[in-house]
């Protein structure tokens, strides 16, 4: 991996993770297009980590708040990560084998791509007709929670799907972009130290740095500053957008994204 290529997979992760169009989908992309086959565990685990870092210094007294009695969005909270955790355990190992590993990944992320663009294009056509909302309660995340297992697979939006499937239930927009984003924290983090943990006991991440050279460590660094300050972008802009609902533009772009990674597959290019 080149220190170039690390800065654009660092600002891929960092804009993609909080924007509806999937961080892992895109990843796989970038990385698949610029020939890295590995990129290296702990270079991923950074990258997250600074996607984490963003939503932290965004939301920092939201998150002291949960620790406040009576607790209700903090079990909220819980509950809603229950699935994500469960399914993550279970299917990455298949996940990166069988779908992020497959001979047909492109095929496989223009599938999810659209996948993710036509459930957009419907939230935005029922959320500009309808005319009350709900508070944040069980109604509104437990969906969330169960969408967001869903999004383990490439080309699904975490943030996306989740913003989607609470506001489909009826939620206001704000409150539930708010709790997606905080959704992210534990996923992320319990990723982390999952990832951490498992990586140094099988010698994975130890080993990335012998093979990597002695760029690897530029590579780490420039890719978690890009990483949580695209973030941090990402967070602003899409609060912006979740005000009007206006998601046809992603839509568009994904539909898009989708074609062209059925071309490069065709074209034997990916």
């Amino acid at each position: 991996m080149d220190i170039w290529q690390a800065i654009v997979l660092g600002f891929t992760q960092g804009l993609t993770e909080f924007l509806p169009v999937s961080s892992s989908g895109h990843l796989a992309f970038m990385m698949r297009v610029f020939g890295i086959s590995e990129g290296g565990l702990f270079f991923s685990i950074i990258l997250h980590l600074g996607t984490l870092i963003a939503v932290c210094a965004v939301y920092f007294k939201d998150i002291i708040l949960l620790f406040r009695k009576p607790f209700k969005t903090l079990g909220f909270l819980v509950i809603a990560s229950v699935p994500a955790g469960i399914v993550g355990l279970l299917l990455e190992d298949i996940v990166d084998v069988y779908l992020l590993g497959s001979a047909y990944l492109g095929i496989i992320l223009a599938v999810f791509f659209t996948v993710t663009a036509t459930v957009l294009f419907i939230t935005e056509v029922i959320v500009k007709k309808r005319q009350n909302e709900l508070p944040l309660c069980w109604r509104t995340v437990i969906p969330m929670g169960l969408a967001q297992a869903v999004a383990v697979l490439p080309g699904i939006s975490r943030s996306g799907s989740t913003i989607c499937a609470g506001t489909l239930a009826g939620g206001k927009s704000e409150e539930v972009a708010k709790f997606s984003f905080l959704m992210s924290i534990p996923v992320i983090l319990g990723s982390f130290v999952v990832s951490l943990i498992k990586g140094l006991y099988e010698g994975e991440i130890q080993a990335d740095f012998v093979a990597n050279g002695s760029d690897y460590a530029w590579c780490i660094a420039l890719g978690f500053i890009v990483s949580a300050v695209s973030g941090l972008f990402a967070i602003k802009v899409m609060l912006k957008i979740i005000q009007k609902a206006n998601y046809k533009w992603f839509s568009l772009y994904l539909v898009l994204l989708a074609i062209v990674c059925i071309i490069l597959f065709c074209c034997n290019c990916f």
